[in-house]
């Protein structure tokens, strides 16, 4: 799969910090979330950090 650059996990682990109870484990719900706590203006990082908090939501969910 790849790796995930520090930046990406950062603000994602910041973002679950802060608002984890909006998150789920789904991918599609959480893109326009980080859309609207960050200022990211890229799609595919704002894609990553979605990603990103959607596997971290599913992996406590188990």
């Amino acid at each position: 799969m790849g790796i995930r650059p520090s930046y990406i996990k950062t603000l994602a682990l910041q973002l679950i910090n802060e608002k984890g109870d909006q998150f789920t484990g789904d991918f599609e719900d959480n893109k326009p979330l980080v859309t609207q706590f960050t200022n990211v203006r890229s799609k595919v990082i704002r894609n990553r950090i979605a990603g990103y908090i959607t596997r971290k939501k599913n992996r406590q969910a188990k």
